[in-house]
């Protein structure tokens, strides 16, 4: 397995992390940037609920689904490549859905896209901790990586207001375009090229895990046992064959390095309650406060800079608490949020909750981010990188479905965020026993 190069002492490291953060900003934009739009969509396709939460389960299935096939090309066939093919893949597929005729091609434009950011989020990643060596400048680096990765979500629902509002629906799609390209074109020229490590890949493995996870997300979208019994028995294959294959996904030994497992659980929860807020909270401001989508997305500004306020405290918070206190602060904002009645004012009703809510995101982003590359060796970076996206993208996906089966409309908004609050209660509880159990 190849190592990661460390960058030399005169390596534009500024520069190279810009242009990889943009990468990592991108498809988490990705996420969330359609759903200011999605009443304009239902508009322009003729799009039922039930289509419409595809629009976003796509992207985030076909990710998170691949990702760890991603993580594992990536340390396969050299960081640097298959970062260029998956960039170039989201950026055509982001062209595709802009300008999209019918909601089929659409949906489909969406999980290219996602099948995209799936090679390029791991390869991104593992390309960081080869520019950045470890010591302090790779923890400040990846303070970057985990703030831009907290506020894309937030951003990418106030540039969907703004695009919808301005332009239309498709420029929530056709924005991606040019900045992937610059993205791609500045690492080309700025990070160094890494030989691939050559090997075998495991395709049985990415078959199971992929079909397992669609079906348990169709299952809960379509409220079908069967499916999701199909997708617990694929699932369970999966594991058996991480066991079993020379060339694994998941080699267990991963799992049993640092807390990579402490923060994968975490993140899995922790990305139930990102997608299922950032779709929720749009529709919840136009559907029921009757906001447009330049007002929804203005007003999630606080949030997006509380995200980023978040994250640049987080490396200051105390090192064994400072996880589950961020966890903490979240379930607090998210449960005032579900008390926000149905006239609610901005300024009475929203703000406060959205500051306690990007607080704890942001901080709680970066601190398992962290958390997952701890003692990680760097041939197995990829693959961390990759698990880590991951558990969130799967989070995200599997929180979406459960909420929309709860609250299927803006209506029952009360009943989304009071769902996320659990979640994120959840993942608090994880973080504080298991970092106990470790730390003791």
């Amino acid at each position: 397995m190849a190592t990661v190069t460390e960058a030399p002492p005169d390596i534009r490291q500024g520069p190279a992390l810009a242009a990889l953060a943009t990468a990592q900003f991108l498809v988490v934009l990705s996420t969330s940037i359609v759903n200011v739009a999605l009443p304009a969509l239902a508009d322009g396709l003729s799009m039922s609920p039930a289509a419409l939460s595809w629009v976003v389960n796509a992207y985030v299935l076909a990710f998170g689904a691949l990702l760890l096939l991603g993580g594992r090309l990536a340390d396969l066939l050299g960081r640097r490549r298959v970062f260029a093919v998956g960039m170039a893949v989201f950026a055509l597929a982001s062209l595709a859905a802009g300008l999209a005729p019918s909601a089929p091609v659409l949906i489909a434009a969406r999980a290219v896209q996602g099948a995209g950011a799936a090679l390029l989020a791991p390869a991104a990643l593992a390309l960081l901790l080869g520019v950045f060596p470890p010591g302090p400048g790779r923890g400040r680096a990846l303070g970057v990586w985990g703030a831009v990765s907290g506020a894309g979500g937030a951003a990418g629902v106030l540039l969907s207001g703004v695009l919808t509002e301005l332009y239309g629906w498709p420029a929530v799609f056709l924005v991606s375009v040019p900045v992937a390209a610059v993205s791609l074109a500045a690492t080309l020229v700025l990070v160094p090229a890494d030989p691939p490590a050559g090997g075998e890949v495991d395709i049985l493995g990415a078959l199971t895990s992929t079909a397992g996870l669609t079906a348990l997300v169709y299952a809960l979208t379509a409220k079908n046992p069967l499916a999701g019994a199909a997708g617990l028995v694929l699932l369970a294959v999966f594991a058996v064959r991480q066991k079993r294959a020379r060339t694994p996904l998941v080699p267990p030994r991963l799992l049993r390095t640092g807390k990579v497992t402490v923060a994968n659980a975490a993140m899995t929860l922790l990305g139930a309650v990102w997608v299922g807020l950032f779709y929720f909270l749009p529709l919840y401001q136009q559907q029921v406060l009757g906001y447009g989508p330049l007002a929804a997305g203005l007003t999630q500004l606080p949030l997006a800079l509380s995200v980023v306020a978040g994250s640049v405290l987080a490396p200051r918070l105390p090192a064994r608490a400072g996880t589950p206190a961020a966890l903490a602060v979240l379930t607090l904002g998210l449960l005032w949020l579900s008390r926000a009645p149905d006239d609610a004012g901005f300024a009475v009703d929203l703000l406060g909750p959205s500051l306690l809510i990007g607080a704890g995101l942001g901080a709680a982003f970066v601190r398992l981010t962290a958390l997952s590359t701890e003692d990680v060796p760097p041939a197995d970076s990829g693959l961390a990188g990759g698990l880590i996206n991951t558990t969130r993208q799967l989070g995200g996906a599997l929180g979406l479905a459960l909420m929309t089966a709860i609250a299927p409309t803006a209506a029952g908004h009360s009943a989304a965020f009071v769902t996320a609050a659990v979640l994120a209660a959840l993942t608090t509880c994880t973080t504080f026993t298991i970092t106990r159990r470790k730390q003791s």
